[in-house]
């Protein structure tokens, strides 16, 4: 039986904002001892694996995250990793489908497909393990099989699955009914009754029952999933997928399209432990407390202060005589919020985007396919950034309309292109780039560059930047002026 896991790398986590941002969301922040959910989640399908093999669905803005996540496992091999990236957000039903007809190219019809969304916790691996070990073998079966969490709250924040006919001796059932999120008095009722479990929104197919099930149930999904399948090539390992057509991709989620509708469905009982990590309640639940009540992460003080939870940043974070506050500080915002409303964060999202603030979608450090850059100073006058570029990368040639910049390389040897001279540049060594001169910087290195820009200049948004050439893809629907 061959086991390929689908991992959903996606979703801005709004919720658990100002960490969690559009450009580098949920999965990708780090928990408090070090690691990401995308870290941990890409382990867990390396252990389920038959082969190696794993498909994961994102974007292309996560990709190069994901691959750097990817390339640190040492149980990886980079060979048998397949990405399939979205141009845009259009659900999971879709993400799924194309997964399916992927993994059907590969392994066929019997394959066994066990889909992972990038941004859960589970920390007992081994349960874990077993229990994708049952999934599989009753979707070898041809059910559509679910992974029902036992439920130890009466939480509203996550749809209910009601099991029916026993299937097997292992906690098997055919799945009765999904219901939507409950008010607090029936998610009680569903406790009680011992016949509910949490929806976990990770799922086990054999692929060609999940085809057939599109084809009964959601053909427009499957039909236009075929479509931009059949437009790519996939043989490769890094499928992008055509935007024009992804777009005509019905916007709807797997248990809509498919997993109410069927016919033949199962829920295993799931027994491990499960945290989607929806919200900073969430976040705190994951540490201990000082006697006082506090959970704390990062460098903080508190005084005549209990039940809060705070995470600072860089910097020292005081908390005197308040009771039952989230306090979480980043660079350049601090969320302040009683813990009764930490599902209102993402109205602060929702608020900054209407806005177009950057914050609803950056961070001062930012993640680029060749490294990453921080914003030291943001004036009207000029711009200052610490950029590091990784070994063998290299930014897009490009010049700019509105500025002129600054380059000083602070540690390793940059080859560097100003106009029609190409030279290398050493530590503590400068260059001048002037308004609309093409411009381009490369690591041939195999360590870290780090170089301080400044621009200078009427304009410093990322929208004066003309590409000409680039090697991550980047000119596709830009035209050179």
């Amino acid at each position: 039986m061959n086991i390929i896991p689908v991992i959903l790398s996606g979703g801005a986590g709004t919720r658990l904002w100002p960490v969690s941002r559009q450009a580098y969301p949920k999965p990708f922040m780090q928990l408090s001892d070090g690691q990401s959910l995308a870290a941990l989640t890409f382990g867990r399908a390396l252990k389920v694996a038959t082969d190696n093999t794993v498909l994961t669905v994102t974007s292309r803005d996560y990709y190069f995250l994901c691959k750097d996540i990817y390339q640190a496992n040492p149980q990886a091999d980079m060979r048998k990793q397949y990405f399939l990236l979205e141009p845009s957000g259009r659900n999971t039903a879709p993400a799924i489908a194309l997964a399916a007809l992927q993994t059907q190219q590969l392994y066929g019809n019997e394959a066994i497909m066990v889909v992972m969304p990038s941004d859960h916790l589970i920390k007992d691996e081994e349960l874990f393990i077993d229990t994708v070990k049952t999934a599989a073998q009753q979707a070898s079966q041809g059910f559509l099989t679910t992974f029902g969490i036992y439920p130890t709250a009466p939480e509203t924040g996550y749809g209910y699955i009601k099991a029916g006919q026993s299937l097997t001796a292992e906690g098997v059932s055919e799945i009765a009914e999904f219901v939507e999120k409950p008010d607090l008095a029936t998610a009680k009722k569903y406790l009680a009754s011992g016949e509910y479990s949490w929806n976990s929104g990770m799922f086990c197919f054999q692929v060609g029952a999940l085809l057939q099930a599109f084809e009964d149930t959601a053909p427009d999904v499957l039909a236009a999933a075929k479509n931009c399948f059949d437009a790519v090539d996939s043989n490769q390992q890094q499928i992008e997928f055509n935007a024009d057509l992804f777009t005509q991709l019905p916007d709807i989620s797997i248990d809509y399209a498919i997993m109410e509708k069927a016919k033949k469905r199962a829920v295993v009982d799931s027994r491990f432990d499960w945290n989607d990590i929806g919200s900073w309640n969430a976040m705190a639940g994951l540490l201990d407390s000082d006697e006082s009540g506090n959970r704390i992460e990062g460098k903080a003080v508190t005084v005549d202060a209990r039940n809060n939870y705070i995470r600072a940043g860089d910097r020292l974070v005081a908390v005197v005589g308040v009771d039952d506050l989230m306090v979480v500080d980043t660079t350049d915002a601090v969320l302040i919020a009683h813990k009764n409303k930490s599902q209102g964060v993402k109205d602060v999202v929702q608020f900054l985007k209407a806005k177009a603030h950057d914050a609803a979608i950056y961070h001062t450090t930012v993640h680029r396919p060749w490294g990453s850059y921080t914003i030291l100073e943001d004036e009207d006058d000029c711009k200052v950034k610490r950029l590091v570029v990784k070994p063998g990368q290299v930014l897009s040639l490009q010049k700019h309309y509105k500025r002129s910049e600054h380059w000083t390389v602070v540690t390793g040897t940059a080859k560097v292109r100003v106009g029609d001279d190409e030279f290398m540049l050493n530590e503590n060594e400068s260059v001048h780039i002037p308004v609309e001169t093409l411009h381009r910087l490369e690591n041939t290195t195999d360590t870290d560059i780090a170089l301080i820009e400044v621009q200078c200049g009427s304009y410093f948004g990322e929208d004066d930047i003309v590409r000409y050439e680039d090697i991550y893809g980047r000119v596709k629907d830009q035209k050179a002026q």
